[in-house]
């Protein structure tokens, strides 16, 4: 049976490793005013050089986080304005930097849809999320990425494939655009190998 979903949607936060309560917290950061890189909603982000930077350039980007919205003042307006996803290049009032809300914690769960069938050896196993440059809809501001299949590693990639996220109308594993609950496994608060110069 096909899955419903036809394309990638990102990552969308669902709870916490553990079952915890998730209060889908996020954490405020930068965009460096004119950064040439689009982040959609749902877009694995990465801290370089104290900035939100796009985290899929690889599928073993260390990772902080998922991009969640941001807020600048408009240079033609000069209003404040908030959007779910950064649309490049975007030079604030001024040339201040762009606030980004992040969904920055380590232990968040998060639903994404997988480009190919996923063999149910494949899960607890780590991918990657659709790498290069960040796709998405520039109407409602949602990524189009997705866990790709290719390239599976038992611990070098960015996401960990917990299980299916139990859509009964995407819950076919043997087939491309099944959802399934992922989480952070190269985490940059998490890991020794930190990227943030």
């Amino acid at each position: 049976m096909a899955n419903k979903n036809t394309a990638g949607f990102g990552l969308i936060a669902v709870g916490t490793v553990g079952s915890t309560p998730s209060t889908q917290g996020q954490g405020k950061y930068y965009i460096d005013a004119a950064y040439d890189k689009s982040l959609y909603q749902g877009t694995a982000v990465q801290s370089k050089v104290g900035y939100i930077k796009v985290g899929q350039n690889a599928i073993t980007d260390k990772t902080i986080g998922v991009l969640n919205g941001i807020f600048y003042n408009a240079a033609t307006t000069l209003k404040p304005t908030w959007a779910n996803h950064y649309a490049q290049p975007i030079t604030p009032a001024n040339s201040e930097d762009i606030t980004a809300f992040v969904l920055d914690n380590p232990l968040q769960l998060f639903v994404a849809s997988v480009d190919d069938a996923v063999a149910q050896a494949g899960y607890g196993k780590t991918y990657g999320m659709t790498t290069g440059d960040p796709a998405g809809s520039t109407i409602n501001g949602q990524s189009s990425s997705e866990l790709i299949i290719a390239g599976v590693h038992i611990t070098d990639n960015s996401w960990r494939l917990i299980r299916t996220a139990e859509d009964p109308e995407n819950n076919d594993i043997t087939a491309a655009n099944c959802s399934v609950i992922v989480c952070q496994n190269l985490n940059q608060y998490l890991t020794n190998a930190v990227t943030w110069q």
